[in-house]
């Protein structure tokens, strides 16, 4: 084997098309969402930090509602191939549009609870339905 690394070797036609054959449906949706984030002018979620103000995008994995401190909450996980972060929006028991496998931007200021990115009462935006 060559000491070059996969990544830096030049990439024909053959190699993409044996790489894309090789690689798991995962891998590829993965790497699908990375892609629409860069192109949406995002940042990826496993780039922001606690207390950052920060503009993502993804698709909502779960959707369910939570009640915290006898408040309302609905909660979903938005998922943009490089992690996941909780998306909360405190007093709404349901939201039209928000439902698992739709894709959205979200903005916000970021902050970390139990160990997990958490983006509350952010500005959203809900991707055309045509571009899933």
């Amino acid at each position: 084997m060559s000491a070059v690394p996969r990544s830096e070797k030049p990439t024909g036609r053959f190699r993409r098309m044996l790489d894309r054959l090789s690689t798991s449906q995962e891998e590829l949706h993965h790497a699908e969402l990375q892609q629409d984030t860069e192109a949406a002018g995002c940042t990826r979620i496993c780039d922001c930090d606690d207390r950052q103000i920060v503009k993502v995008t993804g698709t909502l994995r779960t959707v369910t509602l939570r009640p915290r401190a006898g408040v309302p909450a609905l909660e979903a996980e938005l998922f943009d191939g490089s992690a996941a972060l909780d998306v909360v929006w405190l007093g709404r028991r349901s939201i039209v549009g928000i439902e698992p496998g739709r894709k959205l931007i979200a903005s916000g200021r970021i902050s970390m609870s139990r160990g997990r990115r958490v983006l509350f009462n952010p500005k959203y935006e809900l991707r055309p339905l045509g571009q899933e």
